[in-house]
């Protein structure tokens, strides 16, 4: 029986209104575009920290994460052990994210920009919003099914409850932009912490660690634990991911908003250094949670669809207080999730497809008017893509799938923007169309057991298209010099 009561109404409703004045109070700070996309490039190490953990970790980290511990066990934390090395690696060597950060841009496009050309610049924010809308279009649905199943809120308020979610988002989003998401950021990091060490502590009380492993071997055989013979993973899998968290390290475009808005290099490098670790536990803590679900659940109550399997889990595990405070804390997770993401794809669409258009540039109120429109925009389109598309599989595979759509392309053109003097203009179109087809393709047919083997072949091509593409048509001595 669920214990969910006014207890736990309260819980929420304090923590609702504590986000919501701590948003709005940094309206009076924003008088720039640059206060609002980039926070003035004041963020310092700490804070970065705080505010790149609570931005990777949203109700639909804790969903994905728990169903591919559900599916695949241990083995399923792979992508996140994956990303800490990758992202460990790039802050020790300031690979990209250095030149990235003293080149003072507001965007990845706009340095593309500086070798490549204007016409690369805007093809390149295309696929960037077209792959970051695409996987953040599933956010608000598979977050409110998590939160009608625990609460035991009927699964037809679902709608409605996006809907309110999304509205006190957008609220302070728009008025406060970059500003307003590090200060709720930081609070909502707090609040998310404490609720994965509370249902984590709780999930080990019920479930022993004997009894989880033996479950799990059990039920997944030794896939469970080993990725490369996982029937759901294997080698190619794996080799994908790898490359997948690299790209996402370097070109994802709320963390790369952390570098961008970080005070100089050396603060980006120590927020990747400092955060690397905290990307295993975000796969793994939910895994945990995910793999206690298989072991723990009767039969009677598993549900037929395996993304169901950990809140359900949980909605039968919590007392009353502590349902609240795990609610909070994945609400305050997904607010922080899609705030970053909604001034992403905005500062994007904004900077790099908009802005280039006009002839003249857009004065300081004009360029927040417009930001705060596409914010707004962005907006109503989560809330009616949410509502239809149907998943192809599992919803890792699809976020790391669409994302593909610009990581593959924006990964080798970033790279070879910094270390590559031949790269062209045409090697870098070739890079974007190719790397966007491949991902494209697969959406529009559906071939879900085809994933790992589509997701190769978009880094395959993109870094084909770049290599022959600045082979065969070389750019000029001029723009050859411009490698940052």
């Amino acid at each position: 029986m669920n214990a969910f009561g006014w207890i736990d109404w309260g819980i929420i409703g304090v923590y609702l209104i504590g986000t919501m004045a701590a948003g709005l109070a940094m309206r009076r700070y924003v008088g720039k575009v640059e206060h609002f996309i980039v926070a003035g490039r004041e963020m310092d190490v700490y804070l970065g920290i705080a505010s790149l953990a609570a931005t990777e970790f949203g109700i639909i980290t804790a969903m994905y994460t728990a169903e591919l511990g559900f599916k695949n066990g241990f083995a399923g934390a792979t992508p996140g052990i994956l990303m800490a090395v990758a992202m460990a690696v790039v802050g020790f060597t300031g690979f990209v994210i250095t030149p990235l950060r003293e080149s003072g841009v507001l965007t990845i496009p706009e340095l593309l920009d500086r070798k490549f050309g204007m016409r690369v610049r805007w093809l390149s924010g295309l696929v960037i919003v077209l792959g970051g809308l695409l996987n953040m279009g599933v956010f608000l649905r598979i977050g409110g099914e998590f939160l009608m199943i625990v609460s035991g809120i009927p699964l037809k308020h679902l709608e409605m409850t996006m809907t309110v979610l999304l509205l006190v988002v957008l609220v302070y989003t728009t008025l406060g932009g970059m500003l307003s998401v590090l200060v709720t950021d930081y609070l909502q990091f707090i609040i998310m912490g404490i609720g994965l060490v509370v249902v984590s502590a709780l999930v080990a009380s019920h479930v022993s660690w004997t009894s989880l492993v033996d479950g799990v071997q059990s039920r997944l055989g030794n896939g469970a634990f080993n990725p490369l013979v996982s029937p759901e993973m294997g080698v190619t899998y794996v080799l994908w991911q790898a490359l997948n968290q690299l790209a996402v390290v370097l070109t994802w475009q709320t963390v790369i908003q952390r570098v961008l808005a970080s005070r100089d290099a050396r603060v980006a490098r120590q927020v990747y250094i400092k955060t690397s670790f905290f990307f295993v536990g975000r796969f793994l803590i939910p895994a945990f949670w995910g793999m206690a679900a298989l072991v723990a659940l009767e039969a009677s109550r598993m549900p037929a669809n395996s993304l169901h399997a950990m809140p359900t889990f949980l909605a039968t595990l919590l007392p009353t207080g502590l349902i609240g405070l795990v609610i909070a804390s994945m609400l305050a997770a997904e607010m922080s999730t899609d705030a970053s993401y909604l001034l992403t794809w905005s500062s994007i669409l904004y900077n790099d497809i908009i802005a280039p258009l006009r002839k003249e540039p857009f004065s300081e109120r004009q360029g927040l008017y417009v930001n705060r429109l596409i914010i707004l925009a962005i907006g109503v389109f989560l809330l009616f893509y949410g509502l239809w598309y149907q998943l192809p599989g599992r919803v890792w595979d699809y976020l790391s799938i669409t994302g593909n759509i610009y990581l593959s392309s924006i990964s080798v053109l970033v790279v070879a923007c910094c270390y590559w003097k031949r790269a062209s203009r045409t090697g870098a179109v070739a890079a974007i169309v190719g790397g966007a087809l491949a991902p494209i393709l697969f959406l529009i047919a559906g071939w879900s057991q085809y994933v790992a083997i589509a997701g190769l072949a978009s880094f395959g091509l993109a870094a084909g298209g770049m290599i022959f593409g600045s082979l065969l048509m070389p750019g000029s001595k001029k723009a050859q010099t411009l490698a940052v």
